[in-house]
């Protein structure tokens, strides 16, 4: 599978990006069908077979439940196969979640992360938003605590999950290295941003192609064909799903 680089990073990431919320989280999310969290030896199989497909991109969080320590146990020796991506201000504990976007919550969730990832790095850190796009990004210094630990050498590539076409809009003009956008054919207003990005060297995401499986496969293809898209960012548990989404991700939309 082709790699494309992220924006103005150093960073290159496939076109079709794993997301690993099923690895760690069955509550509290919004699947048109239930599943089973994959044991240890089926979660090592899906890894093995995104990498074959040439998928390098995991998308993980600390609101994706176990999914982050999983991650860490699962890649032991091999943390050099893949770009990994994750994200700060949502924790979810006891099947509940919460949300703090100071600075000093930013930096104790990144050192969490790092020590459930086993990695001295992370490839890239976005803000979990709860929707409270401009206060986070203009008020609250999240994005400012997020340079500091790139500086350190902790982060390569910082941006922001956002909820809306104007917090694309506005982690653009911050410098945000990455966004990750909503796109699927019934959902287009921050197809702008998406362009801009581009124009600007900042990279971009994919989330929510699928419409959390309510979508057409053929969705998929489209959200990839979007100027300014980096990599679409898709989570599955099933291998022969993962594979049947490689093959879309190259179908002209």
């Amino acid at each position: 599978m082709r790699q494309q680089r992220l924006g103005r990073t150093d960073i290159h990431v496939s076109r079709l990006g794993l997301g690993t919320v099923k690895l760690g989280r069955d509550q509290g999310v919004r699947y048109p069908r239930g599943f089973r969290i994959p044991d240890d030896r089926e979660a090592a199989r899906l890894l093995d077979v995104a990498s074959g497909l040439g998928i390098n991109l995991l998308d993980t969080a600390p609101a994706y439940g176990a999914s982050e320590a999983r991650l860490g146990a699962l890649l032991a020796g091999q943390r050099a196969r893949f770009v990994l991506s994750t994200k700060v201000g949502e924790s979810f504990v006891n099947g509940s979640s919460s949300w703090d976007f100071s600075p000093e919550a930013v930096t104790a969730s990144v050192e969490r992360s790092l020590a459930r990832l086993r990695t001295d790095h992370v490839d890239i850190v976005l803000i979990h938003s709860d929707g409270r796009d401009r206060e986070i990004i203009l008020h609250l210094g999240t994005l400012q605590a997020l340079a500091l630990l790139k500086q350190r050498g902790l982060i390569r590539a910082i941006g922001i999950s956002h909820k809306s076409a104007d917090g694309a809009a506005l982690a653009i003009d911050a410098g945000c290295d990455v966004i990750m956008a909503t796109v699927h054919p019934d959902y287009r207003d921050e197809l702008p941003q998406v362009a801009r990005a581009a124009e600007v060297g900042c990279g971009v995401l994919v989330k929510k192609a699928l419409a959390s499986g309510h979508a057409a496969p053929e969705s998929l293809a489209f959200a990839a064909a979007q100027p300014g898209v980096t990599s679409v960012v898709i989570g599955t548990i099933d291998p022969v799903h993962l594979a049947a989404n490689a093959r879309l991700i190259d179908t002209p939309a």
